[in-house]
């Protein structure tokens, strides 16, 4: 065997702490994570396998009042948007790069409730030990073309609307769950006051620029941004949202189609469905009706288009445990499985 021999003063530890120092600056500057060449750490994958109610429920789980929202720039909305639509055309991968310009990210897995793949289109920077910017998730059904949504604003704030808008995407083929990331109230300087807790509903309490969390009062959110590439497909959408019981007396449920009147049909059809529930529903496109969603910002989108559109405001008891969760995922569902079968 050949001798190494080392020039003199060279010893083992010298050599070995060479080797250390050119292996950690290779992991900083090496090629994988070349700034010039555009990379960035690759996160840990979601399992290939998961259960997408838990899922959800985990992330809404960590919403608190306040704190935990940014309002996003036009370019970071306009960046979204193109990377949703890009994923929405069934190109991951562009999606993919693209949606990295704003540290977003784009895994897929399969559903163990029913088989079903999904994409999730989620805030990267929302990994433990990061700032939380509170824009929300978009779900999308990669098995069939993409045909409907199911649009969550406000989740916690509206007790148990994420968990119904779960059972309604995994109801139907094609459908995008578009999901807010924060409380309500999550960015304004009330936190936790009149407008925090679920009461009046929606349509009373103080939306608009006084609460830059508020998704279904705002336009200038990622959230709005990417119903905004779905309206502009021709996608139609229900939006979901929660009173309190004795906030609308006589009704259990108000079903609206916002401010124009394109889902007329499909709003009789589904307040049938939850007549034949032994419901009291409140049609609010043929009677006056609290909580009638027409200063909904996702609505006033949809009647600009001609899309059709659904508001539906469901009391606390309708949304309270899984028999009842399920039984108005399954009215519901009645209205998107025929979406799911129209070719926008």
């Amino acid at each position: 065997m050949q001798t190494v021999k080392f020039p003199k003063g060279v010893t083992i530890g010298v050599i070995m702490c060479g080797v250390i120092m050119s292996l950690v600056a290779y992991a900083a500057f090496g090629p994988s994570n070349s700034v010039e060449n555009g990379a960035a750490p690759s996160p840990s994958p979601v399992a290939e396998d998961i259960d997408l109610l838990d899922r959800v429920t985990r992330f809404t789980g960590q919403f608190g009042v306040t704190g935990g929202y940014r309002a996003p720039t036009q370019t970071e909305t306009a960046i979204v948007g193109d990377g949703v639509s890009a994923l929405l055309d069934g190109n991951v991968d562009r999606a993919r790069r693209r949606l990295a310009e704003v540290d977003h990210r784009v895994d897929t897995f399969t559903d163990t409730a029913g088989g079903r793949r999904f994409a999730e289109v989620s805030d990267a920077v929302g990994r433990s030990g990061s700032a939380h910017r509170g824009w929300g998730r978009v779900y999308v059904d990669l098995g069939a073309p993409p045909r409907w949504s199911v649009q969550v604003p406000h989740p916690v704030a509206d007790q148990g609307t994420e968990r119904l808008g779960v059972r309604v995407l995994r109801g139907a083929p094609g459908g995008v769950m578009v999901i807010a990331g924060a409380h309500r109230t999550a960015g304004s300087a009330a936190g936790s006051g009149a407008a925090g807790a679920e009461g009046a509903g929606d349509e009373t309490d103080a939306g608009g620029e006084g609460n830059p969390a508020d998704m279904a009062h705002r336009t200038d959110s990622v959230f709005h941004a990417v119903v905004t590439e779905l309206t502009r497909r021709g996608l139609p959408g229900v939006q979901l949202h929660g009173f309190a019981d004795d906030s609308v007396p006589g009704s259990d449920s108000v079903v609206s189609t916002g401010a124009g009147r394109r889902a007329v049909d499909d709003a009789e059809r589904l307040a049938e469905k939850l007549d034949g529930q032994g419901l009291a529903v409140c049609r609010a496109w043929s009677a006056p009706c609290r909580l009638s969603g027409r200063t909904n910002e996702q609505g006033r989108l949809a009647a600009e288009h001609g899309t059709r559109f659904l508001h539906v405001e469901l009391s606390r008891t309708l949304r309270s445990g899984s028999r009842r969760l399920d039984e108005t995922a399954r009215a519901l569902t009645h209205i998107t499985a025929r979406w799911s079968r129209d070719t926008p």
